[in-house]
């Protein structure tokens, strides 16, 4: 956990060293996300599910050459479905739950303008801040403080205006004993506003 805390404090201070004269764009994003969990040996079954995201963002474009950084502050929740089939049938199930996921987000993109579109990609760093466990499955799956997920997606630009559509993927598992190897992904679509 304090590697990984180290880890984003990397990235924060890094964006601090780039230089004076670089171009600092600061605004808000938000958007839809559809999220699904999935589970090792399909043990357990996850719907597609939509939740919000929102949050302040900037972007630092560095001087001669055609790259910028972007970085944001995101407060995202969903409510994820678990459920396990009946044994013997694939028609019911034996047991549904539901973990309203309420996290902060932290990515940290590389964004490369191609005329008045982009593409980007980076980590991002993933803080819990909502329930920890599924309520009716209390004893076998815990999500995790924090998880390290990557980002690829691409947008289009117009003047202070931002759209784009970013695939998410968990890099680590989501639960703490180990029990099921669970892994979140993410579809993103994102309106950011620059002031």
């Amino acid at each position: 956990m304090k590697k990984r805390i180290l880890f984003s404090l990397m990235f924060l201070f890094m964006l601090l060293a780039i230089p004076a004269q670089a171009q600092v764009r600061f605004g808000v994003k938000g958007g839809l996300d559809i999220a699904k969990l999935t589970f090792s040996d399909n043990l357990l079954k996850s719907d597609n599910k939509t939740g919000w995201f929102i949050g302040p963002t900037v972007e630092v474009k560095i001087p001669n050459v055609a790259i910028a950084i972007d970085a944001a502050l995101l407060y995202t929740q969903n409510d994820l479905d678990v459920s396990s089939p009946a044994i013997g049938s694939k028609s019911t199930r034996e047991f549904e739950g539901t973990l309203k996921q309420k996290t902060l987000q932290v990515p940290i993109n590389l964004k490369i303008p191609i005329g008045p579109v982009y593409i980007a990609a980076g980590p991002q760093f993933g803080y819990n801040v909502g329930d920890k466990k599924v309520k009716e499955f209390m004893d076998t799956f815990e999500i995790k403080d924090f998880e390290t997920s990557c980002n690829v997606g691409a947008g289009a630009r117009l003047g202070h205006f931002e759209v784009g559509l970013t695939y998410n993927f968990s890099v680590d598992k989501m639960d703490d004993g180990g029990k099921y190897d669970v892994k979140k992904n993410t579809w993103m679509l994102s309106a950011t506003v620059f002031f």
